[in-house]
């Protein structure tokens, strides 16, 4: 049962699923795939940059885990991945990019700004605000048929559970708190942005 757990935490960790739905977000727009490329760089800035960062602070010592396991660690890291969010969103409105990057970027620092906050007293869950973010936008983006991803919520919010990282409480706070907070800004901002353009 851990391995499991463990396979399902690694595979559906937040650098995972925001890398995937920053890659998507140029899809709602004309010009996909020829925009793609601004999908890559927002990863650069959102999940590659702060991710190795975090590599290199566990392997100095100063952080226990790339999962950031330690809730009195994780406010100077997501602020510092609050800072390469903001530089990749300065750098994508200087070169242009498609408005549905901007909106998937503003909507990422807005749920990262929640969770962070909510970090430095309590220990809620970015696995499962992460995960419940992603299946929220392939369904309201590709339609009721991708409904059954939304299962992976559950199983994500399971394994952090079973590998004792998260109480019940956690999990379910970062599925409701972390995921409908950073969908509800996405939609909201990609309402304003893309559709009304």
């Amino acid at each position: 049962m851990n391995l499991a757990a463990r396979v399902i935490t690694e595979l559906f960790q937040p650098t995972v699923t925001v890398a995937l739905l920053l890659l998507f977000s140029p899809a709602v727009e004309p010009g996909f795939p020829g925009t793609a490329w601004f999908g890559a760089v927002a990863v650069l800035f959102v999940c590659v940059l702060p991710l190795a960062a975090v590599v290199l602070l566990v392997r100095l010592g100063k952080v226990t885990d790339h999962h950031v396991s330690d809730r009195r660690q994780r406010a100077p890291v997501l602020a510092m991945a609050a800072v390469s969010l903001l530089a990749g969103l300065c750098l994508l409105l200087a070169i242009d990019a498609p408005r549905s990057v901007i909106a998937m970027m503003l909507a990422t620092v807005g749920g990262v700004a929640v969770l962070a906050v909510i970090s430095l007293f309590w220990k809620i869950s970015g696995h499962a605000g992460s995960i419940a973010f992603a299946t929220a936008v392939a369904v309201l983006t590709l339609g009721a048929p991708w409904s059954p991803v939304l299962l992976l919520i559950p199983a994500v919010c399971w394994s952090r559970v079973v590998l004792r990282a998260h109480t019940v409480a956690q999990v379910v706070a970062g599925a409701v708190v972390g995921g409908g907070v950073t969908t509800l800004l996405w939609w909201l901002l990609l309402e304003l942005t893309v559709r009304r353009a």
